[in-house]
C-alpha cells in the first residue's frame, strides 16, 4: 500500500473518533506548553540578570566581606567586616583604579506625607551615580561637603517614588521624608534604570551620603562592599590585585593567612548568577517534561485500547493483502500524529502563556527557537517511543483469529 493512502487511512481512523483522539493529545499539549513557557521564563531571568549586570559596568570591581578564618577553618556562620578605614586606604593608596565608592545598606521604613514603604537604605559617596551607572532624573546628587556636613538630604529612586505615591516626580525636590523617623530633605530623584529581577529592583532604593547614615542613621562604620572602577577591562587584573595588597596591609593579615574579605567582577556575578537561573530553568524544564511523559503513557494506553477496538478492521486489512509493515505504519502514524499536532498547539498556547506572563504580571519571558525545537522534536520523539508497543502488536495479530474476534 502505498504511503500516501496508508497516511489518509489513519488520519481518518483519527477523525472518526474526534473526542478521543482530542482527550489524547491534552497530555502532550500541556506538557509541551509547560515546557516552552518554564523555559521562557528560565531565559527571561537569566536575560534580566544579565542585562542589570552589564548595566553596572564591565569594569566595576567589587570588594565583599568573607569567611572567618579560625585555625585555619572558615566558619559557617561568621563573616569578617568591611571598614571605612578600608575604604580610607583604598582611597589614598590606590594607584590603578579610576574611582573608590563605598556602601553601607540597611532596609528601613520611609514615610512621606501619608504614604509610607519599606526600601533600601543606601550610604555612599557622591561619585555613586558615576561608578553605578545611574543617571539623575530630575534635581542633583549631594555633593562632598554634603557628605562631610552629614546633611540629612536624600536621592530616591523611581521605583521608591511610585510606592511613596508620588507620581510627578519633581514635586517632589524640596519636600520632605522620613527614613525610620528621622527627617531628610529629597533634593533627586533617579531615572529609572529597569532591569527588576524578583524582588531585587535597582530603581527602589534611596541613597543618602555616607558620613550621615555612619553617624546619623545606621550607627556603624561597617561597610556593605567598596567599589572599584577600573580604567579599561585590561587593567582588571591589575585593579583586583593593588586591591588585595591593600586590603591584607588594612587588615593585618600575616603571610601565609587567608583572604578575609572577597574581590569580585561583574563576570563572576554574571557567572553565579547564570549558573543559579540555568539550574531552576533545568529544573521546571524537568517538571514540565514529566506532563508529557504522562501525555505519551496515555497515548499507548489508548492505542491499546484502539488495537482491540478495531481488531476484526485489522483482520479483514490483512486478508485483503495488507502485510505486517502496512499494519505497523498505519497505526505508528496515528500515534506519531496525535503526539505531533498535540505539539504544535501546545508550542503555541506555551508561547501564549509566555506573552500573557509577560504583559499581564510584567515577568521576564524570553521564548527561544531551541527550546520551541526541543519540544516538538520531544514530543513527535514520544509518539513514536511509546506507539511502538501497540503498532507492533496490531502488526502481529492472526488475521484468522483478528477475523473471529467480536
Amino acid at each position: 500500500m502505498p504511503f500516501g493512502e496508508i497516511l489518509r487511512v489513519a488520519l481518518e481512523a483519527l477523525r472518526v473518533n474526534k473526542m478521543r483522539s482530542v482527550l489524547t493529545m491534552l497530555g502532550i499539549i500541556i506538557g509541551v506548553g509547560a515546557v516552552i513557557a518554564m523555559l521562557a521564563l528560565g531565559n527571561g531571568a537569566k536575560a534580566a540578570v544579565n542585562e542589570r549586570i552589564q548595566a553596572l559596568g564591565t569594569t566595576l570591581v567589587t570588594v565583599v566581606p568573607g569567611q572567618v578564618f579560625t585555625g585555619g577553618i572558615a566558619s559557617s556562620t561568621d563573616r569578617a567586616q568591611l571598614k571605612t578605614d578600608d575604604y580610607e586606604m583604598l582611597l589614598t593608596r590606590g594607584t590603578t583604579w579610576t574611582a573608590v565608592e563605598p556602601e553601607m545598606s540597611r532596609n528601613q521604613q520611609v514615610q512621606y506625607l501619608t504614604a509610607n514603604t519599606n526600601t533600601n537604605i543606601i550610604g555612599a559617596t557622591a561619585n555613586y551615580p558615576d561608578v553605578r551607572r545611574y543617571s539623575i532624573g530630575v534635581g542633583h546628587m549631594f555633593t562632598e561637603n554634603d557628605d562631610l556636613g552629614r546633611k540629612r538630604v536624600a536621592v530616591i529612586g523611581a521605583t521608591t517614588a511610585t510606592n511613596l505615591g508620588v507620581t510627578a516626580p519633581a514635586g517632589l525636590i524640596g519636600q520632605q521624608i522620613r527614613i525610620n523617623g528621622v527627617a531628610f530633605d529629597v533634593i533627586g530623584v533617579f531615572a529609572a534604570k529597569g532591569g527588576a529581577t524578583g524582588f531585587n529592583d535597582p530603581d527602589d532604593q534611596i541613597v543618602i551620603p555616607l558620613g550621615t547614615a555612619r553617624f546619623r542613621l545606621f550607627g556603624t562604620e561597617n561597610l556593605r562592599s567598596i567599589n572599584l572602577l577600573a580604567p579599561s577591562e585590561d587593567k582588571i587584573d591589575e585593579v583586583m590585585a593593588e586591591a588585595e595588597k591593600i586590603m591584607r596591609r588594612s587588615h593585618r593579615l600575616a603571610v601565609g593567612r587567608p583572604n578575609d574579605f572577597q574581590i569580585r567582577t561583574q563576570a563572576d556575578f554574571l557567572n553565579t548568577a547564570a549558573e543559579t537561573t540555568q539550574v531552576f530553568t533545568y529544573l521546571l524544564a524537568g517538571v514540565a517534561l514529566v506532563s508529557l511523559l504522562v501525555g505519551g503513557i496515555g497515548i499507548m494506553n489508548i492505542m491499546l485500547v484502539s488495537v482491540t477496538e478495531r481488531t476484526r478492521e485489522v483482520g479483514v486489512r490483512k486478508a485483503l493483502g495488507a502485510t505486517r509493515k502496512t499494519i505497523l505504519a498505519q497505526f505508528l502514524i496515528e500515534a506519531v500524529v496525535l503526539c505531533a499536532l498535540g505539539g504544535v498547539i501546545g508550542i503555541l498556547a506555551g508561547t501564549g502563556t509566555a506573552a500573557i506572563l509577560h504583559s499581564a504580571l510584567d515577568w521576564n519571558t524570553q521564548v527561544s527557537i531551541p527550546s520551541i525545537v526541543v519540544a516538538f522534536v520531544f514530543s513527535a520523539a514520544v509518539g513514536i517511543i511509546f506507539g511502538v508497543w501497540p503498532a507492533r502488536r496490531a502488526a502481529s495479530l492472526d488475521p484468522i483469529l483478528a477475523l473471529r474476534y467480536e
